[in-house]
């Protein structure tokens, strides 16, 4: 199952109390305070983690909590610390604070750590409160109790090349065609549920390369208010380098102007995040290929239609069919080309 957003909340550990004791040894007699210190509670600490790729760990196990440190004891022995507890995320992941809101950390490298909720200081033994006026102290320290977080955590997954399009647009049956993943295909609309991504290898060693290409569940009018499947899945090509926009040029796709299917996605597209400002939408300035799928069974119509809209546009334009494989070996080599340079 696929989980791309969560709700956690983490208790550290709180810090041992500080002993009061006194030393009770043959032949010393008023040996004086010898209560330990308290330890320090344990840290709930965050690490990104290439070995996961959904947040469905946390789905069933939302509350973390750290063990406390160990109380102080006589003959100034200290309260051994609680370790910490370790929650690993997939790479890609943003940590929100639940009550505000506010961007706590995101984790865009492996093995990145943050402590999301720090353990208690352990307190003071009766030791530490000897003066020489005040050489027998009863006082001592309660431990500092550990912080307690809500965060909401959000995946949007690293992808090179984002596939976009209408639902049927031929997603799926491309990303299966170039790479090893495996999605389901069938003919009806939403077939991909969840995000698929698929590892592209292009050219031979030395100058071999290879990138990552994300097949995302199909977009329809008003996806940026969350019809179809909508929001649930466009923030995952937000972190995309370059998008790959799929076009169905065939009849069965049942609608009858491509270039209107072009404008309608490409509009969800730049409304998505949007916040009413002046600011762009961090889709609408990505770089994009047009692709029309499905050739094999084309409208020629449509075809000429939407490639003259994409010269137009000044848009790169690829024509393929991933069940013959026509066209397939050019659009990878055009991906791995725009890739090499560098992002914006």
């Amino acid at each position: 199952m696929f989980i791309d957003e969560v709700k956690i909340r983490v208790k550290a550990g709180d810090g041992g109390n500080g002993c009061m004791a006194f030393r009770r040894e043959k032949f010393v007699p008023r040996g004086g305070p010898s209560g330990g210190d308290g330890g320090h509670g344990g840290d709930v600490i965050m690490v990104s983690s290439q070995r996961h790729n959904t947040l469905i760990h946390f789905r069933y196990n939302p509350e973390h909590k750290a063990r406390h440190g160990e109380h102080g004891m006589g003959s100034n022995c200290t309260g051994q610390d609680a370790d910490s507890i370790v929650l690993q995320v997939p790479v890609g992941t943003s940590l929100y604070d639940a009550e505000t809101g506010e961007l706590v950390h995101d984790f865009k490298e492996p093995d990145e750590r943050v402590v999301i909720a720090k353990g208690g200081r352990g307190g003071r033994g009766n030791q530490h409160f000897a003066t020489s006026t005040h050489q027998a102290p009863r006082e001592h320290e309660m431990g500092r109790p550990g912080e307690e977080r809500s965060y909401r955590l959000e995946l949007k997954l690293l992808a090179d090349v984002g596939l976009v399009g209408y639902p049927n647009a031929g997603k799926s049956t491309l990303i299966a065609r170039i790479s090893a993943a495996r999605p389901k295909i069938a003919d009806y609309p939403f077939t991909t549920l969840e995000p698929n991504l698929g590892v592209v290898t292009v050219g031979e060693e030395p100058d071999q390369q290879s990138y990552v290409v994300a097949d995302l569940p199909g977009l329809i009018e008003g996806a940026h208010l969350g019809a179809g499947l909508g929001t649930q899945f466009l923030r995952h090509i937000e972190r995309t380098r370059l998008l790959a926009h799929l076009v169905d040029v065939s009849d069965a796709a049942g609608r009858p102007d491509p270039v209107e299917d072009f404008k309608i996605i490409n509009n969800e597209l730049e409304r998505f995040g949007d916040t009413g400002s002046n600011a762009a939408s961090p889709l609408a300035s990505k770089p994009m290929i047009v692709v029309a799928t499905k050739i094999d069974v084309a409208n020629p119509e449509k075809l000429k239609k939407l490639k003259a809209h994409a010269k137009r546009r000044k848009l790169e334009f690829y024509a393929i069919s991933a069940v013959t494989g026509e066209g397939v070996d050019e659009l990878k080599w055009a991906l791995a080309k725009r890739l090499r340079v560098p992002a914006e």
